[in-house]
Order: structure tokens, then C-alpha cells, then sequence
């Protein structure tokens, strides 16, 4: 997660730091630089998990990319269109190259922002007042980790497929950060952890799992991929909450849950690379492989949430109904 952070940051400033203070000679080289840079900086902010900097870091970076087009332009002296020399050639064919890829990355997540068309599982928010990141989000594995599980030519991504819609939250402040510090060391510096996470939906707890250590970030548990963690049985679909801190679950198997009953506290135990919650929802999986069934994609507050976007809760979830609506259609 350290080094995503610092390619995030070192990429953009790289890129718009070669251009305003090294641009080609050439009027087509210094086009194609500039537009190459910023469609890696469209990339980036679609995929880029943008927790530290903060959400409005690719604000800054096209701001800085605009100063910097600026500055090339007005420096400018009569300069050929073409490069002259066969160095020149070199960076322009490579822009142009790199410029292609991220037009192609930034053209699959764009599409993974889309509600897959099919059923969609609406949820309110498990979560109280506040405002949260979606680090993982979307139909697609450009900007959604576990999309990847989509796959079914893998075998072993097999027995964890219902996860595959699955959407982490992370808690940040007024200014975007969600922790104190770069990446702390101790759970209890993340602004999630301990907050208290209610029923999405009304239904049968199915399972409740607890008593796994919360984990030292970055440290992690992949025996135990959900941590402690609830699966709730809503109108007979799965949905599972997953990450919670060791001993805080109050609910237990065969409770029936109205929305927004208590069920826990964001923790960091089981596979999570620093405190969050995770929410999917799936048919039911096999006694053997409780997490294989059909995954389902989900709506929270009404919203398809993709990585990036801020789920932002004015108020507790209470007394909005007992059952998930399942959804047939695609909405918008």
C-alpha cells in the first residue's frame, strides 16, 4: 500500500515536472506530451486508491499540469513542427505509446463504473453519520480488487467468487485523510476503526464469526479472508460485513435483525491491509464454501459506489423497512 501511495504521487509529478522544466524542442513533441500526461492524470483518478494524498489530490496534479502547459507555451520561440533530430523522435513515439495505454486503462474503468446490468441488491448504510472513501468499488478489476474473482477460468478464485462486488469504506475527515499518519502502524489511528455498523437490511443472521485478532497494519490474516465478520440473510440473499474488531460483535445466529439493529465495530482482523469494512452481497454459498455464491452488486443510499466516490450519511439508518429490494432491471 506504501509504495501505491508514492507511485501515485511520484508518476504525476514526474510527468508534469519533465514538461515544464525539460519540454521537447519540437511543437508535435511538446503537443503530445502534454496530451499523454493528461490522460495518465485522468487514469490515475479513476484507479488510483487516492486515501493518502487525499481524494482531491488529482485536482492538484491538473492544476500543476495547466501551469505548467502555461509556462511551456508562453516560453516558447519559433521552434519546428517535427523534431530534427532522430533523438527527438525517441520521447514523441514513446508519449504517444504511453499516452494509448492509459487511454485504454482509463476507457476500462470508466465502463466499471457502470451497474451491471441484472440484479442489484439495495442497501441503506451500515455505517453512521460521516463521510466515507470507497477504496474498492465497481464492476471491473481496474478499480475494484475484488472484481478480479469474476474470473471463473481461475480455479481458486472458485470458492471466494460472491465477493467479487464487493465494496471496502474507509471513514475521512473534513480534509480527506482517514488516518493519523501516512500509514500507522496501530489500527486505533484510523478514523474507522471502532465505528459502530448496523444492519443494512432486515433479516436472519446466518453467521457471526469473532475472536480473531485485529491486526497491526500492514500486517495480514489470509487464513481467515473475512475476519470476524456477520452474514445476514435479507429476502434470502446473502450480505456480509466483514473486518470487525475482536469482541464487538452482538449479534448471534438465528437473531433476527431489523435495519439498523447493532451489529459491531470496524476492527482490522482477517486479509485487510488497514482498517475498513467491507459489504457484499452473493446467493448462498455451500456449507463447504460459504463465500462461492453468485455475487450480486449492490446499491448503498441508492448509490452504485465505485472506487473513489464519498458515501457521505446524514443521519442514523432506522425504521426504512425489514427486507432488501431485489432489483431486476438496471436502473441509472
Amino acid at each position: 500500500m506504501l509504495m501505491l501511495f508514492l507511485l501515485q504521487d511520484l508518476v504525476p509529478l514526474v510527468l508534469i515536472g519533465w514538461l515544464t522544466f525539460a519540454p521537447p524542442s519540437s511543437a508535435a513533441g511538446f503537443w503530445t506530451q502534454v496530451l499523454s500526461t493528461a490522460v495518465v492524470l485522468v487514469e490515475l483518478s479513476f484507479t488510483g486508491i487516492w486515501m493518502f494524498p487525499p481524494w482531491w489530490a488529482p485536482y492538484v496534479f491538473g492544476t500543476l499540469l495547466f501551469a505548467g502547459v502555461v509556462r511551456g507555451v508562453a516560453s516558447r520561440r519559433a521552434r519546428s513542427v517535427w523534431p530534427q533530430q532522430s533523438n527527438g523522435w525517441l520521447p514523441l513515439v514513446g508519449f504517444a505509446a504511453l499516452g494509448l495505454y492509459a487511454a485504454h486503462e482509463a476507457r476500462l474503468a470508466v465502463a466499471a463504473q457502470q451497474i451491471p446490468v441484472g440484479r442489484v441488491v439495495d442497501l441503506a448504510s451500515p455505517l453512521g453519520v460521516g463521510t466515507y472513501l470507497v477504496a474498492n468499488g465497481g464492476s471491473g478489476p481496474s478499480i475494484n480488487a475484488h472484481a478480479a474473482l469474476l474470473d471463473q477460468a481461475i480455479v481458486r478464485h472458485g470458492p471466494y467468487r460472491g465477493t467479487a462486488h464487493g465494496v471496502d469504506l474507509v471513514a475521512i475527515d473534513g480534509w480527506g485523510l482517514r488516518a493519523d499518519g501516512l500509514l500507522p502502524i496501530k489500527p486505533s489511528r484510523y478514523l474507522i476503526f471502532g465505528r459502530a455498523v448496523v444492519a443494512p437490511c432486515g433479516g436472519d443472521v446466518v453467521a457471526a464469526v469473532d475472536g480473531l485478532p485485529d491486526m497491526q497494519v500492514p500486517q495480514v490474516d489470509r487464513g481467515h479472508l473475512a475476519g470476524n465478520h456477520v452474514v445476514m440473510s435479507c429476502s434470502g440473499i446473502h450480505i456480509l460485513l466483514g473486518h470487525f474488531k475482536r469482541g464487538t460483535i452482538v449479534v448471534r445466529v438465528g437473531e433476527k435483525l431489523s435495519l439498523g439493529d447493532a451489529i459491531a465495530r470496524v476492527g482490522n482482523s482477517g486479509n485487510t491491509s488497514e482498517p475498513h469494512l467491507h459489504v457484499h452481497s452473493q446467493e448462498p454459498g455451500t456449507e463447504d464454501a460459504p463465500f462461492s455464491g453468485t455475487p450480486i452488486p449492490i446499491r448503498i443510499n441508492g448509490q452504485y459506489l465505485v472506487r473513489n466516490d464519498r458515501l457521505v450519511v446524514l443521519g442514523q439508518t432506522a425504521g426504512a423497512g425489514t427486507t432488501v429490494p431485489i432489483n431486476t432491471e438496471r436502473k441509472p
